[in-house]
């Protein structure tokens, strides 16, 4: 087993990376999405083209992979996935597991990893608690899915006159073609598609409805990371596209430091630690 590789997937695609024993870099790939409850199937289909392309011709048996991927935890796929992937030896893990790892090293602290999912990990002395993480529908509260689906949602409000109508809610009516074409996206949309949404609020933080929003999402964040503050408090780690914004909402509640690693070097890690 001289290969080692990690492989980060979640709602918005996925990246891996081959190493030698040496930790020199012998491959590297990205995929799509590799959500493996909402789509186990394309999750699949995803992730073994990703990691195929990351060998570039080497040997899979002669691999150690680990692989952090959304919905592990709510889909049993650490025990099914592990079945149908080529590699020597393979561990699939819940992808709160390898951000703590990529974020933390072996420190202690908190990490808010804040995508198109969310998850918050709590790690002290190696062990690893999670809360949230439960999905597109009903959890990953402040990720951008989350984000989204209550941006939308407050732009048909105010267009009811039940919230204030801002630049910002008037702009989204129009470039979707009007409410029903709101609600016609969200019939079909996907976590990621809602997550783009999100980035609307990003692009005009300043306006009174993206305001409201993000003071709501940073309350909802916080809350969960109070519940696993210990009685000494923890440093926070942010990750994740949001990351940055929730760290700047929140930099007044506790010691925050920067990550010092993504989830795919916490991925690799732990492969060269299996």
């Amino acid at each position: 087993m001289s290969l080692f590789l990690g492989l980060d997937g979640g709602g918005t695609g996925c990246r891996a990376i081959l190493t030698d024993a040496e930790g020199r870099v012998m491959g590297r790939a990205e995929g799509g999405p590799a959500n493996v409850m909402s789509d186990p199937e394309g999750a699949v289909s995803q992730v073994t083209a990703c990691a195929l392309a990351a060998l570039a011709g080497h040997d899979p048996a002669q691999v150690t992979a680990v692989l952090g991927l959304a919905g592990v935890n709510t889909s049993g796929a650490a025990e099914w996935l592990p079945q149908r992937l080529p590699f020597g030896r393979v561990r699939v893990v819940q992808d709160a597991v390898t951000a703590a790892a990529g974020a933390l090293g072996a420190q202690d602290g908190i990490v808010a990893a804040m995508g198109t999912g969310s998850v918050f990990i709590r790690q002290t002395a190696g062990e690893v608690v999670t809360i949230g993480g439960w999905g597109p529908i009903l959890g990953d509260e402040g990720s951008g899915n989350w984000l989204g689906r209550r941006f939308l949602a407050h732009v048909l409000r105010a267009s009811d006159g039940l919230a204030a109508e801002t630049p910002l809610t008037h702009a989204t009516i129009a470039r979707h073609g009007g409410r029903s074409g709101i609600v016609s996206f969200a019939r079909s949309a996907a976590a990621a598609d809602f997550a783009a949404e999100a980035r609307q609020i990003q692009s005009d933080p300043q306006d009174p409805a993206a305001q409201h929003l993000l003071a709501e999402a940073a309350q909802a964040v916080a809350q969960s990371i109070a519940a696993l503050q210990p009685r000494t408090p923890l440093p926070v780690v942010f990750t994740g596209g949001l990351g940055p914004v929730y760290s700047g909402l929140l930099r007044d509640r506790w010691e925050l430091r920067e990550p010092l690693g993504t989830p795919l070097d916490g991925a690799l890690r732990l492969a060269r630690e299996v």
